[in-house]
């Protein structure tokens, strides 16, 4: 049997990849020598783990009793090698994290460049995607996850927290009168995000809170395009203050109710209890949480 382990291995990333072809670019392999793996792995066993057709494929009653026990020994000798790693003055590995696209060229990233240069073994594939990515379903070690937290039963860590301000390209601004209390804006043009309530609450230095939804005759779901929009006068949005700095310094972006203040955004660090690669998992949440400053 010791002899079929590799073929194991890879009939599990056939699994978690959906394709033979998905798999093969992960192994470096041709899908001709994935496909013949599997297919000498089920010739041993005398039975056939998936279903081929041109499209898909799918585990068969006997490739669902087999592949969970599959995973269940490749997690153990993971837990082997970070156990191992954990030792290690030099840790060696593979990690896939996900982080917001607006953080792309923030201190955040510049961080992850650092850790790379810090740890020449460790290999990182980071996805940047303003979509919240599933830390099961898509394979992610790590998720920065900016102002929402859904998952309990998910490690997590506070890397910092975000201002948010509320800003108006100067036209739009001008064309108006400057409100001076969230009410006024009950008409005003928003540029709504599509992850993001839509009622927008504030509160002030006296502790009271008032909620508002203006008219929305657009919505995105990139904090990018929430900037371009609001440059071409579309409208209000709430942005990172960080994000909008640009804009308020050059004088394309007015800032609007300045004596009220919305909720700040944590940014966390999140990954299962029992990571594919717990060691390296840790080890860059340590080293986010020691030297981001948001």
């Amino acid at each position: 049997m010791i002899e079929y382990l590799r073929h194991m291995a890879v009939f599990a990333r056939v699994v978690d990849e959906g394709s033979f072809r998905a798999a093969a670019k992960d192994f470096g392999l041709a899908p001709s020598r994935i496909s013949q793996t599997v297919s000498d792995l089920e010739r041993y066993l005398g039975v056939t783990l998936l279903h081929r057709t041109t499209r898909k494929i799918a585990l068969t009653s006997e490739g669902r009793i087999f592949y969970p026990r599959v995973v269940d020994m490749l997690h153990s000798a993971e837990t082997g090698l970070n156990e191992l790693n954990a030792l290690s003055i030099d840790p060696v590995g593979d990690l896939r994290i996900s982080i917001p696209t607006f953080l792309a060229s923030s201190p955040l990233s510049t961080l992850v460049g650092e850790f790379i240069k810090d740890h020449p073994g460790v290999t990182l594939s980071v996805c940047y995607s303003d979509h919240p990515l599933g830390l099961i379903q898509d394979g992610i070690d790590l998720n920065i996850r900016v102002g929402w937290l859904d998952d309990s039963s998910m490690m997590s860590r506070k890397l910092g927290e975000y201002q948010r301000v509320l800003v108006a390209g100067a036209e739009y601004a001008a064309s108006r009168s400057a409100p001076d209390h969230p009410d006024d804006l009950k008409h005003w043009h928003w540029i709504r995000y599509e992850q993001r309530a839509d009622l927008i609450e504030f509160s002030n230095r006296d502790g009271r809170t008032a909620r508002v939804s203006g008219i929305s005759q657009l919505t995105v779901d990139s904090l990018d395009a929430l900037y371009h929009f609001t440059h071409q006068n579309l409208g209000i949005t709430v942005l990172p203050r960080h994000v909008a700095e640009q804009g308020l310094g050059n004088g394309e972006f007015v800032e609007l109710l300045p004596d009220w203040t919305l909720r700040s955004l944590g940014c966390y660090a999140v990954w299962p209890d029992k990571s594919r690669r717990e060691s390296l998992t840790l080890l860059l949440v340590r080293f986010l949480a020691e030297h981001y400053s948001t």
